[in-house]
């Protein structure tokens, strides 16, 4: 390997200095936004009983987690959003294979799937529990309500955005639509759709919570509403508190897995 001049480990400094300073700026407004939470809470500058503490947090989790109560919360609340994020990218890649295959099909769908989009999701879980009853199935579907269609509409615009020419080069060297799909439009595609899952994954625990708002008996949507119900201020923002931890780290995960399939596309 060769060796690096001057300059070039000036700049690489540059860039870590750089980060680092991101990373502590990000630790050091968490801490005093906590810090300042915890003293307000303590000098009654703010009310204790509704605003919670972080030491009264902390406190109301490791009693759940002593008593194991919060371990079947996490995971309903996981199980649902991963299983809906699936279902959601299986179905959206399959339906927009499928208004790429057929121009007819998506000319007549188009309209549905827009209008469908900009519905407010919210309004279909009470349907949804008329028709499917309030159980686990239901929660999952209001999961995958909040994000498949505009993950359709997302995948099937990049599908046809895919240069021409080179589907074009497929089908001047006899190959089929198939061919042409899987040469060229589903590999260039990729990058389009990890970043489409980096969008769903959020939106699916949006909609898993929505459902366990209206259909659950566990799990964090259930654990914030009936918290607010009987003012356990302590369990509604430790669950709020857990649902942002929870879209972190599944965020972080499917950065991970596009970071991977780059390297990989990268290597080929």
């Amino acid at each position: 390997m060769p060796e690096l001049s001057a300059a070039q480990k000036h700049y690489l400094n540059l860039q870590k200095r750089h980060r680092q300073i991101v990373r502590l700026s990000r630790l050091l407004i968490l801490l005093f936004f906590l810090g300042l939470w915890e003293f307000t809470s303590r000098t009654g500058i703010i009310d204790s009983f509704v605003f919670s503490s972080p030491s009264k947090i902390v406190r109301c989790f490791w009693n759940m987690v002593l008593d194991k109560s919060i371990f079947q919360h996490l995971w309903s609340t996981l199980y649902e959003t991963i299983l809906s994020f699936l279902l959601v990218t299986f179905f959206s890649v399959l339906t927009a294979v499928f208004l790429w295959y057929s121009k007819k099909s998506s000319e007549i769908l188009d309209p549905y799937l827009v209008v469908l989009n900009s519905l407010p999701k919210s309004a279909l879980a009470p349907l949804l529990i008329v028709w499917l009853g309030a159980n686990q199935k239901t929660i999952i579907i209001a999961g995958m309500s909040v994000a498949i269609f505009g993950s359709i509409l997302t995948l099937y615009t990049n599908f046809t955005s895919i240069d021409e020419e080179k589907i074009k080069l497929i089908y001047t060297l006899h190959g089929t639509r198939r061919h042409a799909l899987m040469k060229v439009v589903l590999p260039g595609s990729i990058p389009a759709i990890i970043s489409n899952m980096k969008v769903n994954i959020g939106l699916c625990l949006v909609g898993v919570i929505i459902g366990e708002f209206l259909a659950a008996r566990k799990g964090l949507g259930y654990l914030i509403i009936y918290s607010s119900q009987v003012f356990k201020m302590d369990w509604l923002l430790m669950s709020i508190v857990l649902l942002c931890i929870m879209a972190m780290g599944l965020y972080a995960l499917i950065h991970w897995i596009e970071k991977w399939c780059l390297k990989i596309l990268f290597y080929f």
